[in-house]
């Protein structure tokens, strides 16, 4: 009881959030320092693939690990559960990362992480007008135009500046997929531990991108104790962070936590314009772009309230 009156402490509760969003947001530059200690070239698609999986099979293990030992006990799927497992790996994993991951080999830190924040966006205009799992609002409406706004003018910054906009689309479409993947967690989750679910997609996901990396000639060859350390370092992003998020949410209303979201792009950004010098040329341009799409999520999550 005093652990549980602990986590739903609002100073604990930004605390925890804030660290969650930081090592999310710290993957955008961690990625695009992984293609280069493993020398893995942009157009190196299925060794980019090859990475991915690598990250995300890593990832399943040590959520798995985490979860069991909150628990004290193994999680296991039940047979009924691996159909949502396939699932949750196409769209969590396999069609998130691939497009995320060959986003970022197009587009700068900065950018992707503002285009990456359409995601809340997406997983409400999904959740209600394809699902029906919750209802449409004129302050939904309005944080999504403003959201989307921030995407359309990074955009037009990266076409303007002699970019490709091949980057901001992966990573649009990357934000597409995760925002199915919300949907069907939320959906399967009421039969079914959404640790062990998120667990075992990493794993099968992280497989079948291993597996089709390796038979299209994808490689990582040129491996490095940087490479290691960082591939590692995501592997702990996506378990750890998972885990502290998904336990504020089991002890909190969802709505609470959601709205500490906004964080990820701040993070993600800053922490890029600081790590990734190729994202400072966009990032005066950026900024009011950034501040339509924190501005957007505010306004759909505070509409939850």
């Amino acid at each position: 009881m005093k652990n549980e009156k602990l986590i739903k402490n609002n100073c604990i509760i930004w605390l925890v959030a804030a660290f969650c969003c930081l090592l999310w947001g710290s993957a955008f530059p961690a990625i695009r320092a992984g293609y280069a200690a493993l020398d893995i070239g942009g157009g190196d698609t299925f060794s980019i693939i090859l990475f991915a999986g690598v990250r995300f099979f890593g990832a399943g293990v040590l959520t798995l690990i985490i979860f069991s030992a909150i628990g004290k006990k193994p999680l296991l799927p039940k047979k009924q559960d691996l159909p949502k497992i396939g699932v949750l790996s196409v769209f969590q994993t396999i069609l998130q990362y691939l497009f995320f991951y060959l986003g970022l080999a197009f587009t700068t830190g900065s950018r992707a992480s503002i285009v990456n924040a359409t995601s809340v966006f997406f997983a409400l205009l999904i959740s209600a007008l394809l699902f029906k799992q919750e209802k449409l609002t004129a302050a939904k409406i309005i944080g999504c135009a403003v959201g989307f706004a921030g995407v359309i003018l990074v955009s037009l910054d990266a076409f303007q500046s002699g970019g490709s906009l091949l980057g901001e689309g992966f990573i649009l479409l990357s934000s597409v997929s995760y925002a199915f993947s919300s949907v069907f967690m939320k959906k399967y989750s009421k039969n079914a531990d959404p640790a062990m679910l998120s667990g075992c997609q990493f794993m099968l996901g992280g497989a079948v991108m291993i597996a089709v990396g390796l038979l299209a000639g994808g490689t990582l060859s040129h491996i490095s104790a940087k490479g290691v350390i960082i591939t590692v370092y995501l592997m702990l992003v996506s378990a750890l962070a998972y885990s502290l998020w998904s336990i504020l949410i089991k002890h909190n209303d969802v709505s609470k936590i959601a709205v500490c979201g906004f964080m990820t792009p701040v993070f993600g950004f800053v922490l890029s314009l600081l790590f990734d010098s190729s994202s400072t040329a966009s990032g005066f341009i950026a900024i009011p772009a950034l501040v339509l799409a924190v501005a957007g999520i505010i306004i759909v999550n505070r509409s939850n309230n």
